[in-house]
């Protein structure tokens, strides 16, 4: 293995201080309201796709690992729902300086992630060091949301052109600064996107630990012998028809077939929802923000009910109190 780059706070700063020099409007943020990463990943539809980018993240021994090793989910799923969201939507939908703070918050959480893959997996051999802020691994995250925001949009019919899927894939590369991701990993179109996920899948990097299997358990809610939630059944089929099946086989997943029906159901139901209500209570309050219209309750609501949904797949009863 080649040497690992990890993103320094100097260099994360650097990547930061380009983005700014190309905003336009530090009050609509990274992206604004035009935006395709505002329409395609302010649907709350890409939350069918959270198993999917999760298990795609846990793929990798790095992010297996520091979430195994450092990480408070078993004992938190809403709170940790919360707060990675928080972040999320304050770099997507957030002001400039919201973007900003939420980035500069990850990358010195991140800074303080690190440990030793116990275990040969893949094509990491026992004893291979991983860092949170390791740039290639930064990248596989980066590239899961991506895809699987893409992946969704497939499945709801969603109607993207090569042209709107390059725009998608560019505009995300601004997200990926806000992690200090280096520009000459970004993608310059849809197919160097494609083609990066392709390379990953058949490079042995990714190898399922005995630990992100765990894991993945625990998320949709069949962790310990207890009895699963109808939304971690649904969560779980619909993720084994979104991954590629050898991961999904990896993960020990149920049935592809139930999730592909699942998965038409849900599109036809998406296709009769009002927009309002399928828009993301932070993609909503960026537009009220920006028209100058003060936060709504509905939204709010909302957003405490997207809380409660993630427990509910998972079957914890634990309440969100924890401020990393």
């Amino acid at each position: 293995m080649t040497a690992r780059t990890i993103v320094t706070r100097d260099q994360h700063e650097a990547a930061l201080a380009a983005l700014v020099a190309e905003v336009r409007d530090p009050q609509t943020g990274l992206f604004g309201p035009d935006s395709l990463t505002w329409a395609l990943g302010g649907d709350v539809a890409i939350f069918a796709g959270g198993g999917r980018a999760a298990l795609l993240q846990l793929a990798h021994p790095f992010v297996a690992y520091a979430i195994d090793q450092h990480s408070d989910t078993r004992a938190d799923v809403g709170g940790r729902f919360q707060r990675t969201f928080h972040h999320v939507f304050a770099m997507v939908f957030g002001t400039l300086d919201e973007a900003l703070a939420s980035a500069r918050r990850v990358h010195a959480i991140h800074a303080r992630i690190a440990g030793v893959i116990e275990r040969a997996h893949g094509a990491w051999p026992a004893g291979t060091r991983y860092a949170a802020n390791d740039a290639d691994a930064l990248r596989w995250v980066h590239a899961t949301l991506v895809d699987t925001t893409l992946a969704v949009h497939a499945r709801l019919g969603t109607r993207l052109g090569p042209t709107d899927r390059d725009r998608y894939v560019v505009e995300m590369n601004r997200f990926a600064a806000l992690f200090g991701v280096p520009r000459a990993l970004w993608p310059a179109s849809y197919a160097d996107h494609a083609a990066y996920m392709a390379r990953m899948f058949e490079s042995g990097e990714l190898a399922v630990a005995p630990c992100a299997r765990e894991m993945a358990a625990f998320l949709l809610g069949r962790g310990d012998g207890a009895r699963q939630p109808v939304l971690g059944r649904f969560a779980e089929a619909t993720t084994a028809a979104l991954l590629p099946p050898p991961l999904a086989s990896a993960f020990e997943l149920a049935s592809r077939a139930q999730g592909e029906r699942y998965l038409a159901a849900f599109a036809r139901v998406h296709r009769l929802v009002p927009l309002a209500i399928r828009t993301m209570p932070a993609h909503a309050a960026a537009r009220r923000r920006i028209s100058g219209a003060p936060p709504a309750r509905f939204d709010a609501w909302r957003d405490r009910a997207l809380v409660a949904l993630s427990r509910r797949v998972s079957g914890s009863s634990s309440d969100p109190g924890r401020s990393v």
